[in-house]
């Protein structure tokens, strides 16, 4: 394998999407290249072709056992790129029955990464982000539940960089301030 692998990060609404998309587009004007790949749609189109769900939120709902399969497969898929990859994931998934870890111990041995950005901001601009999104069927959630998912998310990253050896990034998602998390993104990206 060669190549950087990083592992970005965050709550759904916390806008790591957008931070990923930007920071490549500003590392390929240095002609440093990544490939982005996005570990849920790699777990939605196995789901989809076995007939387990018609639409990416219902992956959340699966039993765990079946989400654990298709983790596996989307991992053996990512893991055997090659080349500067970004792999765009979730550090944890809120389930109805708890917190299920985005990268447990048989994905991570399979992505190898070499760090893992949690992208963060305050809950209240999350809450207002989700509240505009009308492209994605999201579960209702409050405030409270927003800081408790990132809190979990930085005892997840802390475990799987115990794990693995890799360092862990937290890049700030301020409204209004994209241009900053994208320059602390480019940083860890280089």
């Amino acid at each position: 394998m060669s190549g950087k692998r990083v592992v970005i990060t965050g709550v759904p609404g916390v806008g790591k999407t957008t931070v990923i998309d930007a920071s490549m587009k500003r590392l390929a004007e240095e002609k440093i290249p990544y490939k982005a790949v996005n570990f849920g749609s790699c777990m939605f189109d196995t789901a989809k072709a076995e007939g387990f769900v018609e639409d990416r939120d219902q992956m959340r709902t699966l039993d765990k056992d079946i989400q654990k399969k298709l983790q596996k497969l989307a991992a053996q898929r990512i893991g055997a790129m090659e080349g500067n990859i970004i792999v765009d994931t979730h550090a944890s998934v809120k389930t109805p029955a708890g917190y299920l870890p985005g990268l447990p111990e048989w994905v991570l041995t399979e992505l190898h990464p070499d760090t893992i950005v949690l992208v963060e901001t305050d809950e209240d601009q999350i809450l207002l982000r989700r509240i505009g999104d009308e492209s994605r069927k999201r579960d209702a959630e409050g405030s409270r539940s927003i800081v408790e998912h990132q809190q979990m998310n930085r005892a997840f990253a802390a475990a799987y960089a115990m794990m693995t050896g890799c360092t862990v990034q937290i890049v700030r998602n301020e409204n209004f301030l994209l241009d900053h998390a994208i320059d602390a993104m480019v940083t860890v990206l280089r």
